[in-house]
């Protein structure tokens, strides 16, 4: 095999995805989704996307370590894994993991949230169990994986941090601090935002409840439908 890495893309489809997040637009986590491929692809390695309907196994952990494995039993020496909701991933910025993949054993691209948006495994080091029972979702998963390739004296190159999308904090932390996004998506992240502070607004005045509520991904909030 001439390319020893292959990329995975393990993310649920937009219909799924609006039932574990907070932003209600279908088209937006499709432009989404479309707007990864094309920067995978533009990164010119082999690649392969795991929506729900490819994943295997009852939690996160599971289903995850799964997929990995499934592209190293076909013969790849390296997994990158992404997921679709990262605005500001670039096609540099996976090339810049593969390099660094080829001198490090993981190689981690921290979220702001606590997790990770695109992490690199390599076969030889790549140990199922622990990575399977790691506090996937959670915002202590950053700390917990450090810790624990560092008490197995790994090595871990990592990446800048970025901001993937679980609730609207996150969409308006990526409109102040990123300003080379695609135009469309940054057109319809302006229009959902608005969106949301209006049923927002409207459900405190008309309602007198609280509109927001703890969610399990990654300590994010979830708006409840109204």
């Amino acid at each position: 095999m001439n390319n020893k890495t292959a990329i995975l893309i393990f993310a649920n489809s937009a219909e799924k995805q609006l039932i574990s997040k907070s932003i209600a637009s279908s088209d937006f986590f499709n432009l989404l989704d479309s707007d990864t491929v094309k920067t995978v692809k533009k990164a010119g390695l082999p690649y392969f996307h795991f929506s729900e309907k490819a994943q295997i196994g009852h939690s996160f952990g599971e289903r995850f370590t799964n997929a990995i494995e499934t592209i190293f039993n076909k013969g790849f020496q390296n997994v990158i894994t992404l997921g679709n909701d990262i605005p500001n991933l670039t096609a540099n910025l996976i090339v810049k993991a593969k390099n660094k993949l080829e001198n490090s054993d993981y190689v981690l691209g921290p979220s702001t949230d606590g997790g990770f948006y695109l992490m690199g495994f390599k076969k030889a080091h790549f140990n199922k169990t622990d990575i399977q029972n790691l506090p996937w979702q959670t915002s202590h998963l950053q700390r917990c994986l450090h810790h624990e390739l560092q008490q197995q004296n790994e090595s871990i190159s990592y990446l800048e941090t970025l901001t993937d999308i679980d609730d609207t904090s996150d969409i308006e932390l990526i409109l102040k601090s990123f300003k080379s996004l695609d135009f469309k998506i940054r057109k319809l992240l302006l229009k959902i935002l608005k969106k949301v502070k209006t049923i927002a607004i409207v459900a405190s005045v008309f309602h007198g409840r609280t509109v927001f509520k703890r969610h399990y991904n990654k300590g994010s909030p979830i708006l409840l439908h109204i």
